[in-house]
């Protein structure tokens, strides 16, 4: 199914329902309406990470289902799949056969070795320091072989998500047949994740690489060209990285928009949020929320770094059950550069607020993605943190059929839900069509969306200080 401007939810296949099956029951019923397309996160065997330390692409796990209810999925829905381009687990077949035959493996090429990497008598302190990294160690892990000798490989993210080399034949082959085989079982966009950290270039730091990312980027769009299936790079930094890809062409992440929007709740002014959405581009995926925490780094200098300061001060402040140590190493925090928080809890559990920051997202440029636990106006879960240490796992709850079902009935998750409908039906969004951005004091924000040939008119007038608005479609006003 073709790409269409409507509402993407992302989804775990066993977060809405303890299976696909179950989610599409879900969809069918209880969300009926609000969602046009389904981010459908790692749904492979895997061995790390929630899905992200794929072993074999070429199969459903089959505690989540079949291919069948994959395809089934993709014909009501325009669906996205990840790509793991950085990386690989190091229970797959291919790793498993280099650990067992090392050089003669026809795999060996495919990992990234760290001592082959390095000249002699490097690296020093100082490259270690300047590669880009999100742990405070040396992105390496040193393996054994079957016959005992000991080698490092790259190993920038879990100790199950082994480096891919995508340099050499052997990894282009793979990315090119592995991602025909996802857009065969109904892939409209590919999402190629960890996608910055996938080129390493002596004396760089490893993180977006130019100009070999655009070489990276340009193999991958060849591989897919005749398959009607678009790639969506996955970048978690600065705004100009993203911008960058934007203008070639491609769709892109907004990821700056949850801290840009905290600040704005918080602080009631409206001026940062205004300057934002006059600079985005139209091509992108707006979030709030995802399944992993929410970006700090994203934000620089759209946000100063005193503002940045205060949102995320102010989060541990308002957010209800947000610690610091919840997005520490002691929660195994990934990311360094990540607060773990739903982003009802951050906003304190309050139902205007929240509600007042999906009407910005829905009136922002782009389509919008909305995190399950999101559509669900979900709160923090301690329980599942605690019990698995995971601090992301606070914004990963698994809902049951019947859990959604009282959910739903929430008159937040009400209005929630009657406000992706109403995005997903209204012309206004068009992409083709204008946006305009103005504040007629420092907290008021209005937007105006219309349609190419202007015929569909929609406005927010927003006051983020009292948390009252008005939305307006060619004139009428429109009640959520």
């Amino acid at each position: 199914m073709p790409i269409s401007n409507k509402v993407m939810l992302i989804t775990y296949p066993d977060s809405l329902g303890k299976n696909i099956q179950e989610l599409k029951e879900v969809l069918k019923t209880d969300l009926k309406g609000a969602v046009g397309g389904i981010h459908l996160l790692p749904f492979f065997p895997s061995t790390g990470d929630r899905g992200f330390a794929p072993t074999d692409y070429t199969k459903v796990d089959a505690k989540f289902g079949t291919w069948k209810d994959v395809e089934e999925l993709g014909q009501q829905y325009y669906l996205m799949f990840d790509f793991m381009i950085n990386h690989i687990s190091r229970h797959s077949k291919y790793f498993e056969d280099f650990q067992k035959n090392k050089d003669q493996s026809p795999y060996a090429d495919l990992f990234l070795s760290w001592d082959k990497f390095w000249p002699k008598g490097r690296p020093t302190k100082k490259d270690v320091d300047l590669i880009y990294k999100r742990k405070d160690r040396a992105p390496y892990q040193e393996i054994t072989f079957a016959d005992g000798s000991k080698e490092k490989l790259w190993n920038t993210f879990g100790p199950e998500q082994i480096d891919l080399d995508v340099r050499k034949k052997v990894t282009q082959k793979f990315i090119r047949q592995t991602l025909n085989e996802l857009i065969a079982h109904g892939a409209d966009i590919i999402r190629l994740d960890a996608f910055a950290y996938a080129v390493k270039k002596l004396n760089t730091n490893d993180f977006f690489v130019e100009p070999e990312i655009w070489d990276l980027l340009a193999q991958v769009r060849d591989d897919i060209a005749d398959k009607g299936a678009m790639i969506l790079p996955e970048i978690h930094e600065h705004y100009s990285m993203p911008f960058k890809i934007s203008k070639h062409g491609y769709f892109i992440y907004d990821f700056a928009l949850p801290m840009v929007t905290l600040y704005s709740l918080y602080s009631g002014k409206t001026d940062r949020l205004a300057n934002w959405l006059k600079m985005c581009p139209m091509k992108q995926f707006t979030t709030l929320d995802t399944h992993d925490g929410i970006g700090v780094v994203d934000a620089r200098d759209i946000l100063t770094p005193e503002q940045i300061d205060y949102t995320s001060k102010e989060l541990y402040k308002v957010g209800a059950n947000v610690k610091k140590k919840y997005s520490s190493a002691e929660y195994h925090n990934l990311d360094i550069y990540q607060i773990n928080t739903t982003f009802y809890s951050a906003l304190g559990d309050d139902d205007r607020r929240y509600f007042m920051a999906r009407l910005l997202q829905v009136f922002a440029p782009g389509i919008p993605q909305v995190y399950y636990v999101g559509m669900l106006a979900g709160k923090n879960d301690i329980k599942l943190l605690e019990k698995t240490k995971e601090g992301r796992n606070i914004n990963r709850h698994y809902y049951t059929k019947e859990e959604v079902e009282q959910e739903v009935k929430r008159p937040v998750v009400h209005s929630l839900l009657k406000l992706f409908t109403f995005r997903n039906n209204e012309a206004a969004f068009d992409l083709e069509g204008k946006i305009e951005v103005t504040t007629p004091n420092e907290n008021e924000i209005k937007i105006t969306r219309q349609n190419h040939d202007g015929s569909r008119v929609a406005k927010l007038h927003a006051n983020l200080q009292d948390m009252t608005y008005q939305v307006t479609v060619n004139g009428e006003q429109v009640k959520f």
